[in-house]
């Protein structure tokens, strides 16, 4: 997807979500979170400063693992999913970090919450 493509889905995906959550319009940090509840599988609940440090880690792991740079190690005894580095991230510019992110989570709220 080109810049222009994946603002404009993200401007869709932001003002879908901050409808479902009568929410002001989440950024990366709020979407990341989004998915690591959701990667986690555990629903809403309260979680610590640390517990959603560790829930935006998971989301950027399952995200990254997309383009074969993790890969699931499996689930800790609190159901908790741990992901390995495989191989290393390119040493992308902030810009190209976050156009990536945005790319990604795009995507994976294209497959797992498609538009009515």
């Amino acid at each position: 997807m080109k810049p222009s493509e994946i603002n404009a889905k993200w401007k869709v995906l932001q003002e879908r979500i901050s409808t479902e959550f009568e929410s002001d319009f989440p950024d990366l940090k709020v979407m990341l979170f989004l998915i690591g509840v959701q990667e986690l599988g555990k629903g809403p609940k309260k979680y610590s400063k640390r517990q959603k440090e560790e829930l935006m880690h998971i989301a950027t792991c399952r995200l990254l693992s997309e383009m074969g740079f993790y890969e699931l190690e499996g689930l800790d005894q609190d159901g908790w999913p741990h992901w390995k580095l495989i191989k290393a991230i390119p040493p992308y510019t902030m810009l190209e970090q976050e156009m990536l992110m945005k790319s990604l989570i795009v995507s994976y709220f294209e497959d797992i919450y498609p538009a009515d």
